[in-house]
């Protein structure tokens, strides 16, 4: 069924809006992946944060023209049957939601990605984007490498009281 020219209007919209707010937009050619599979992408991806759309590609490019960010971006590599992955808390998590999906369904090739500053990038650097750790992860990173030190201060300390205590233990039964 075609879309109406409020329909199309609306799309764009919401493209240009999603584009704005994301930090990385993921592009990939879904050709050969069946609907039930790409259900399960959107819930894989809904999880951490990535919305998914499947949107014509010259809807993307007419939204892409729209904005003066993303002006300049060579939309040559907009072909074929493309979806759209967005994320606006997450840098890397669009890449790593299709990167796990891909693991599994082969059928699923990255085409390339735009960046928040209105660059696109290579699939191989999208390829190298997806195997960073998480915001989550690097946080945990850094709150264990904060808290190592602090650990091995307190077991020093509490090992000297223990000394201590087995000491005074010992004089103990030796009196008593």
């Amino acid at each position: 069924m075609a879309l109406s020219k409020q329909q199309k209007e609306d799309i764009i919209s919401e493209v240009s809006s999603l584009l704005e707010a994301s930090k990385l937009t993921v592009v990939a050619n879904y050709k050969g992946t069946g609907v039930k599979q790409l259900q399960d992408l959107r819930k894989q991806a809904k999880e951490t944060g990535t919305k998914v759309k499947i949107v014509k590609n010259r809807l993307v490019v007419k939204a892409l023209s729209e904005s003066d960010k993303f002006k300049t971006i060579d939309t040559s590599q907009l072909n074929e049957q493309l979806l759209y992955a967005f994320n606006s808390e997450d840098e890397v998590a669009p890449a790593q939601a299709l990167a796990k999906f891909a693991k599994a369904n082969p059928s699923l090739v990255f085409v390339g990605g735009i960046t928040a500053e209105g660059e696109f990038i290579s699939a191989d650097d999208v390829k190298q984007l997806s195997s960073l750790p998480s915001k989550d992860q690097l946080r945990a990173q850094l709150i264990g490498t904060i808290n190592a030190p602090l650990t091995g201060f307190v077991g020093v300390l509490a090992g000297n009281v223990r000394g201590v205590m087995n000491v005074l233990n010992a004089r103990a039964e030796q009196i008593g």
